[in-house]
């Protein structure tokens, strides 16, 4: 059973400290940090190209190194701050974060700029699980289920703010390559300080070493469930892939969209329509949201493709806005999906499976599309990109009208 905070019984490391009332939005806003942080460099990768002068692909390299980074992060840590503590693992990977801020604030080449993007995918990965749990144990008593909507509604809220705010440096701030990390460094010592305050929630127990191993699994119970739900996972996240890598370029390269800002409204569009998604729609249940978000994300893909394609800015963003609202609610579908029909004991190996596919989804698709870009310009490797992925959508609408279909057959056949 997780220690409760309020418990009396003192945790290891130290003395008991009660929470203060500023503590779960303290870490709230560590968790949303982090993320803005990861998302802070999609408005730099054009500039770095044209300084570095590398291809399409390379770039999406780069972005795919963080996905892997994070994933492996996710798979390895998860778990660890339930046995050695919540403070030790968040100081931990705050502190990696810090290299990896310094390394992007002095970096001359892809090298270190890919070492970064490494190092900072592992110290995410790390304290977006740490402190997912953080504020699951700091949640107030009178409002269960708070944590839950925070951590669904944070980290997309993370990245919108994370490459507009990027984007509004490179375009009007001064040394636009090094200003956005130096501020997420004062941030990061800010959330040092958090961390050393707030009370450690959760009792130091054995079985660190062993939580290390990587469990993933697909019961065999819950495939049926599982598998009509994969498409639309893999292609809500190749869309953000695309999105987060690609996006800032086709806006200058197709729609004469140079301005650095709009590298950051891109993002934003997506993410931030996102977060509003899952805030709006968090009362609704994850079976009621899997066909209307894959029809919805499907739909703004086709809008925003059409869009480029015409050269027409305000359809690309309207269709951008449709498929951001889609990106939430499939965010809340799959992963509410995935809560419902895992057992106890299963849960963590199911959500590892989950990130694995999120992820997988995330990075893979976009380093395909990087390559595409190289191989025949990237007018062309959008158009197939968006298509596909609106090819996928509509593939898991339907999959879910039929599973629906057959769950209500199999009901209604005992009556006839």
């Amino acid at each position: 059973m997780r220690a409760d905070p309020s418990d009396t019984a003192p945790p290891a490391g130290g003395p008991h400290r009660a929470p203060w009332k500023g503590a779960f939005p303290c870490v709230a806003a560590i968790l949303v940090l982090f993320l803005a942080a990861s998302s802070a460099p999609s408005p730099l990768y054009v500039i770095y190209q044209q300084q570095w002068q590398f291809t399409a692909w390379v770039l999406t390299v780069v972005f795919a190194l963080y996905v892997f980074g994070l994933l492996g992060s996710l798979l390895v840590v998860g778990a660890l701050s339930d046995h050695l503590g919540r403070r030790p693992v968040l100081a931990a990977a705050i502190g990696l974060e810090v290299v990896a801020l310094v390394l992007f604030l002095v970096a001359g080449d892809v090298l270190v700029l890919s070492a970064a993007r490494v190092l900072q995918g592992i110290a995410t990965g790390a304290a977006t699980t740490t402190l997912s749990a953080t504020l699951v144990d700091l949640e107030p008593p009178h409002a269960r289920g708070r944590a839950g909507v925070v951590t669904s509604v944070a980290p997309l809220t993370g990245l919108a703010l994370g490459a507009l705010g990027s984007g509004v440096l490179v375009e009007f701030g001064p040394a636009r390559t090094q200003l956005v990390y130096a501020l997420l460094l004062g941030g990061m010592a800010l959330a040092a300080v958090v961390v050393a305050l707030i009370p450690e929630t959760s009792l130091r127990r054995p079985g660190a070493v062993a939580s290390l191993r990587p469990r993933v699994a697909m019961p065999a119970h819950l495939r049926a469930d599982i598998v009509p739900v994969v498409p639309v996972m893999i292609a809500t996240w190749a869309l953000a892939g695309m999105y987060l890598s690609l996006g800032p370029s086709v806006a200058a390269e197709l729609l004469g969209l140079r301005n650095h800002l709009i590298g950051g409204v891109v993002v934003t569009l997506l993410t931030g329509t996102g977060a509003l998604a899952v805030a709006l729609l968090r009362s609704r249940s994850a079976s009621s949201l899997l066909a209307p978000s894959s029809a919805t994300l499907g739909l703004g893909t086709l809008l925003s493709l059409a869009g480029t394609t015409e050269d027409l800015v305000w359809l690309s963003a309207a269709g951008t806005v449709v498929a951001g609202f889609g990106f939430g609610a499939s965010v809340l579908a799959t992963f509410g999906t995935f809560a419902r029909i895992a057992r106890p004991h299963e849960r963590s190996a199911v959500f590892a499976l989950a990130n694995i596919i999120n992820y997988l989804g995330n990075s893979v698709p976009a380093v395909l599309g990087g390559i595409a870009v190289t191989a025949l310009g990237l007018r062309t490797a959008t158009v197939i990109y968006a298509l596909a992925i609106a090819l996928i959508t509509f593939s898991a609408f339907a999959l879910r009208l039929h599973q629906v279909r057959t769950t209500r057959r199999a009901v209604m056949a005992p009556c006839v």
